[in-house]
């Protein structure tokens, strides 16, 4: 079964990832801030991971600079999500590591979209 973190500080975006992602057949976890994701990807580092831009305490971008420097996290597959259509937040997050991204609200077809293809050929 595929894994997948989703690391955002909104309740109600996290649970409805998990709902569909669950639905996926994707083993669910979930991180509030990019430093509780970190921390989570030392312990067990996911097939995939939803990531939120803005977040308190560490944001994605820094989360994604880190992962992507640490043994193992070049990996997951990564969908930076962003309720801002900055084509420039976009490139540096791609720049980053991001695998892809998309924009928030999201429903079933966009999440299913972005992380059935991908990870269906890993």
């Amino acid at each position: 079964m595929k894994t997948c973190l989703i690391v955002d500080d909104s309740t109600v975006v996290r649970k409805v990832a998990r709902r569909i992602l669950e639905d996926m057949d994707f083993s669910v976890d979930e991180a509030e801030d990019g430093q509780e994701a970190i921390d989570k990807c030392r312990q067990a580092m996911p097939d995939a991971i939803l990531l939120d831009w803005q977040m308190p305490i560490m944001s994605g971008l820094e989360f994604l600079k880190q992962l992507r420097a640490y043994i193992g996290g070049e990996a997951p597959y990564v969908v930076y999500c962003t309720v801002e259509n900055d084509i420039g937040a976009i490139a540096m997050a791609l720049r980053a590591g991001a695998s892809d991204y998309m924009m928030k609200p999201f429903d079933r077809a966009i999440l299913e979209a972005k992380f059935e293809t991908p990870l269906a050929a890993a």
